[in-house]
């Protein structure tokens, strides 16, 4: 709780094929932020590999307005450094958080890059439900060993993030 990046340093290696992290009732600091992850190699700290991404989103207020499928720009990389989003506008309020999924496949690999797909429902700040589907690759064939996982701005105030290594 009250954490400004939540690292994965260790773990992340050749023992799985596939790593899954899951995420469950993780409630922003501030409000209308974005939750987001970056990757990095070896034992670097950067946290600014290179991602092709693509990211798109169903969306339904609570006041039946605002119902809409659409293709996010803002949670696209096109070669770009930059944290990659994974829920977006997520709201602070007390019932307001978001929980969902994130997979990493063969991050080991030396070979191939490393891709990555996602599934993350959240309230929006303007009380929305956000269903939004993140989806892409690193595009490095060194192998992912660690990520970052936080929000656009604020801490990650509270919420619990697992991850699992699927053979």
């Amino acid at each position: 709780s009250s954490s400004a990046t939540i690292d994965i340093t260790s773990g992340i290696d050749s023992t799985y094929k596939e790593y899954v992290f899951k995420f469950i009732n993780i409630h922003p600091a501030n409000d209308d932020v974005s939750f987001q992850f970056q990757a990095d190699v070896g034992t670097g700290t950067s946290y600014a590999q290179t991602i092709t991404s693509t990211m798109f989103r169903a969306t339904h207020g609570e006041d039946a307005s605002s119902e809409a499928l659409a293709y996010l720009t803002g949670g696209d990389q096109a070669q770009g450094t930059a944290f990659q989003p994974l829920a977006s506008s997520v709201g602070n309020d007390a019932d307001q958080n978001l929980v969902g999924y994130l997979d990493l496949y063969n991050p080991s690999s030396t070979t191939f890059t490393t891709h990555f797909i996602g599934e993350f429902q959240s309230i929006a700040h303007s009380n929305r439900s956000n269903h939004q589907f993140p989806a892409g690759y690193v595009n490095m064939t060194a192998a992912v060993t660690r990520v970052r996982f936080k929000f656009s701005g604020g801490n990650i105030d509270t919420g619990t993030i697992k991850m699992y290594g699927v053979s």
